[in-house]
């Protein structure tokens, strides 16, 4: 039991590595702080593409939804940050990342967008042209409020998948809380950075899914 706790709960390896770790952290942080607003500004205008009225345009945003949904996130991080030089498309780490990220999280903060404009009935929007607003007042001022907040537990959830999904950066280097942790391991040869890592995802995280899960009951 002695030799377990000190492989991977060792508080003196996990204090030296503190530095590391933190500056990981804050690594997380912009990346999150980065990939969040695109992956929602995203999803907004994959729902709008997708609810066109233009068959083709819906159509070809419902087969892109469902391809980048489909797609491992993972691979598409490698495609894009290794396949992009092939031709001839130089970015940095970062854009690379948020490009890949751009495209997997648009696709299902979408979806979700979709599923809460369809759960707002017709009568609101109909109500609301009865008194003179425009099809696009009605939507920003009636539609979409309401359908943010009937999805608002999917919208947590899939934020909490998506700061999850930040430890992929790691492929690609990117000195985030996950590689910071996997390094200050290969340096300590220990397992502890990996676990300090860990509880601070779950320090950040736990609340999160606390909070969708209270919403879905208040909704329900």
């Amino acid at each position: 039991m002695n030799a377990l706790a000190g492989e991977f709960l060792n508080l003196d390896v996990m204090w030296r590595v503190m530095p590391m770790i933190l500056a990981g952290l804050a690594r997380s942080a912009v990346l999150c702080a980065v990939l969040l607003p695109i992956g929602l500004a995203g999803g907004i205008g994959a729902m709008l593409l997708s609810t066109s009225r233009v068959r083709a345009v819906r159509w070809a945003a419902i087969g892109a939804i469902d391809f980048f949904r489909a797609f491992p996130p993972l691979v598409l991080i490698v495609f894009v940050y290794a396949g992009l030089p092939f031709l001839g498309v130089e970015l940095p780490t970062l854009a690379s990342i948020a490009i890949a990220f751009f495209l997997n999280a648009s696709s299902y903060f979408g979806e979700i967008y979709r599923a809460g404009i369809r759960s707002v009935p017709a009568g609101q929007a109909e109500a609301a042209r009865s008194t003179g607003m425009t099809a696009s007042q009605t939507f920003l001022s009636v539609t979409f409020p309401q359908a943010v907040r009937n999805v608002l537990p999917e919208l947590i959830s899939n934020t909490v998948e998506l700061i999850k999904l930040t430890t992929l950066a790691s492929i690609v280097s990117v000195p985030e809380l996950l590689h910071s942790a996997d390094l200050a391991r290969s340096l300590t040869y220990n397992s502890s950075p990996l676990i300090l890592a860990a509880l601070i995802y779950f320090a950040i995280l736990w609340p999160l899914v606390r909070l969708a899960g209270r919403l879905e009951h208040r909704l329900r």
